[in-house]
C-alpha cells in the first residue's frame, strides 16, 4: 500500500473502531509510517478478491482487541499461500531452450498469481472431471483401460483377467459369491490352503482361478435370478 492509501485504511478503521483514531498530527504521522513499513508490499485490494477492509472489518467483529498492523499482514499472507497452493504451473509460452526467459516467465506467472493479480491456473482435468471426448470413448468402449494394454496388463493380474474373460464370454463371474471351499469372500481370488497333519494351515496362496464349487455355485445364483 501506497502512505495514501494506509491514511484511507486507517480512518476508515478509526470509523469502526474509534479507539484507534489518532487526533494529534505527529501520532497520526508515527501511525502511518508504522502501518507503511509493515504493510508496504499488501495491496489495499486486488481484482482477484482480496480487500484489506474486509479484513479490517471481520477482525474487528470477532476481536475485542484493536487491530494491528500485523493482522492484516498474516491474513494477506494466507491468502497467497492458499492462491499457491492451488496453482499449477502452466506451460510457459517462451523458447524452452531459453533458459533465462522461461524461468522468468514461470517465476512472473506465480509471483502475480500471489499479488491477486491474476486467477489460478488449476488442472481442469483433474478437478473438472472427464471432458467430452473422454465420456465419448468410455461410451464406445465401455473402458478407460485401451484393449491392447489391457491385454498386456493381463500377465500381471490374472485374477482380474479371468473374471474379465469369463464375462466376455458370458459366463457369471466366480467372485460374485462366497466359495464354500476356502470360504474367500465375495470379490476376493480362492485361496489354496495346505494344511499340516495337525490341522494347521501352512500354505494360503493366491488362485488365478476360483475353485470349481465356486464357478458351479454362481452359475446356479445366475440360473436362479435369470428364473426370477
Amino acid at each position: 500500500m501506497e502512505r495514501r492509501e494506509i491514511a484511507g485504511l486507517l480512518a476508515y478503521i478509526g470509523r469502526l473502531d474509534p479507539r484507534t483514531m489518532r487526533t494529534d498530527t505527529a501520532e497520526l504521522r508515527d501511525q502511518i509510517a508504522q502501518w507503511h513499513e509493515l504493510l508496504g508490499d499488501v495491496p489495499l485490494l486486488t481484482e482477484q478478491g482480496w480487500d484489506a477492509r474486509e479484513t479490517v472489518r471481520a477482525h474487528i467483529l470477532d476481536s475485542p482487541y484493536p487491530i494491528l498492523p500485523v493482522d492484516v499482514v498474516r491474513k494477506w499472507r494466507a491468502y497467497s499461500r492458499d492462491r499457491l497452493a492451488r496453482h499449477t504451473d502452466p506451460t510457459p509460452a517462451a523458447d524452452p531452450d531459453n533458459v533465462e526467459a522461461w524461468r522468468a516467465e514461470l517465476l512472473g506467472t506465480r509471483h502475480a498469481v500471489a499479488k491477486g493479480q491474476q486467477a489460478p491456473t488449476e488442472q481442469r482435468a483433474i478437478t473438472a472431471g472427464p471432458g467430452p471426448h473422454v465420456e465419448e470413448y468410455l461410451r464406445a468402449t465401455g473402458s478407460p483401460i485401451p484393449p491392447a494394454v489391457r491385454n498386456d496388463l493381463a500377465a500381471y493380474r490374472p485374477v482380474r483377467a479371468a473374471r474379465e474373460a469369463a464375462v466376455m464370454a458370458g459366463r457369471p463371474d466366480p467372485l460374485s459369491v462366497r466359495c464354500e471351499w476356502c470360504h474367500a469372500p465375495i470379490g476376493e481370488p480362492c485361496r489354496s490352503r495346505r494344511t499340516r497333519p495337525d490341522g494347521s494351515v501352512r500354505g494360503n496362496a493366491r488362485r488365478a482361478i476360483p475353485h470349481p464349487s465356486r464357478v458351479d455355485l454362481a452359475a446356479a445364483r445366475t440360473r436362479q435370478e435369470t428364473a426370477a
